[in-house]
């Protein structure tokens, strides 16, 4: 199959989307597709051989007036593609979504004449272009990590008050993807509990979703002989209330004051969440901030350097954060939010799972592994060996590529 790959941000920093592109296009690939990556960015790291289409991007809604009218070529925002998206972001509103859908259609007519593409697969944007590319003639699947409803209710949890609804409702791109989801050939998604809240929130029926887990690269994320610094790692973006970070931390303080926690997240803010409740709670000296970016090696060393990983999150559509800790041999303390069972095992063979927002079932199971070792290692020997058996990459890639081909079939028959 020729398979034009969507993204509309794709490094490894941009969260599971950002991992998936890479990995998907890379299993493809090796099954013998042929698969272009149409990409906005940041830019995925590619392996090599594998073509990378370039869709711009202004970038309006994360940057000033004054800055984005300072550049060289300043009067571009008031072509007719930028001016929309410029006067849109003023409002609250986050466009790159439904912007790389259109700048994709109008670069879409010479792509496919050139490579003749079967099918497409979008990651996420779930874009009105997406309707604009099956209308060409193109089948178009998506993978779907999880409906943005979730994120946009973490929000409103935080802050409850009128405005602040107003607001986040204009930001998060919903009326839209509800309308495009239902329309495409093929839903994909990473769990079974997104699956759920796909059809919850979209409307699709259970049965015309198809499950297809992500994969965990055991050979970069594996366990390495480290002198410990910390007894529990977290990582993942603080400033994201529906990872749970909040109730991780009350939870430590109602552990003996032996028990230490690393904080991996490069971009706290001074005055962010995390800074505040350690000081609020005296957990100065229990807690290691690396609030600096890491490379995936740099990562691996991070872990290594802790016995047991914490993911606390109210809602995982997948979990890379406990994936790729259990490939790093360490035993995992997650919340049962969404997809955390299905990754970590409900039966506490890599781990224990606690109840979503419980602080004092958290700081038990918190406590009862780090002042036992033993157990605490025995639990990290098979977590590892549960994503080498359940969560392959190449699996992933040989059923997304069943799927795809389904799909190609199905749009040549007459």
């Amino acid at each position: 199959m020729r398979i034009a790959l969507l993204t509309y941000r794709g490094n490894m920093f941009c969260g599971g989307q950002g991992i998936y592109a890479a990995y998907i296009a890379r299993e493809l690939t090796a099954l013998g597709h042929q698969v272009h990556v149409i990409a906005g960015p940041p830019l995925p790291e590619l392996e090599p051989g594998i073509p990378l289409h370039v869709i711009p991007n202004r970038n309006f809604f994360a940057r000033e007036l004054d800055e984005v009218l300072a550049e060289g070529r300043p009067f571009e925002a008031l072509w007719p593609s930028h001016l929309w998206e410029l006067g849109l972001t003023r409002l609250g509103v986050f466009p790159e979504m439904t912007a790389f859908g259109l700048r994709l259609l109008v670069r879409w007519r010479r792509l496919q004449r050139r490579y003749r593409f079967d099918v497409v697969l979008d990651n996420q944007s779930l874009s009105w272009g997406l309707l604009g590319l099956q209308a060409t003639g193109v089948p178009v699947a998506a993978m779907v990590h999880h409906p943005l409803h979730i994120d946009r209710e973490a929000d409103f949890a935080l802050d409850p008050r009128f405005r602040r609804k107003w607001k986040r409702t204009l930001y998060f791109p919903m009326f839209m993807q509800q309308r495009v989801v239902p329309r495409l050939a093929q839903i994909l998604t990473v769990s079974q509990a997104s699956a759920d809240e796909i059809t919850r929130y979209f409307g699709v029926p259970r049965k015309q979703i198809a499950v297809v887990y992500n994969g965990t690269d055991t050979h970069m994320f594996r366990p390495l002989q480290r002198e410990k610094e910390t007894d529990l790692i977290f990582v993942g973006r603080t400033e994201d209330r529906k990872k749970g970070i909040s109730h991780l931390l009350d939870a430590l303080a109602h552990t003996p004051s032996a028990i230490t926690l690393k904080i991996v997240d490069g971009r706290i803010p001074k005055d962010g969440l995390v800074p505040r409740k350690i000081r609020e709670l005296g957990l100065a000296r229990r807690i290691k901030l690396v609030e600096r970016m890491l490379s995936v090696e740099e990562l691996v060393a991070e872990y290594s350097t802790a016995r047991i990983a914490v993911v606390p999150s109210y809602f995982e559509g997948f979990g890379f954060p406990a994936s790729e800790a259990m490939a790093c041999g360490l035993p995992v303390v997650a919340s049962d939010g969404g997809a955390l069972p299905e990754v970590v095992g409900s039966a506490g063979e890599a781990g224990r799972l606690v109840r979503a927002r419980d602080v004092d079932a958290l700081a038990r199971a918190l406590e009862e592994l780090a002042l036992q070792p033993e157990l605490a290692a025995e639990l990290g020997r098979a977590a590892r060996r549960r994503i080498q058996r359940v969560f392959t990459w190449r699996e992933a890639g040989r059923r997304t590529a069943e799927l795809l081909e389904e799909v190609v079939r199905a749009h040549r028959r007459p």
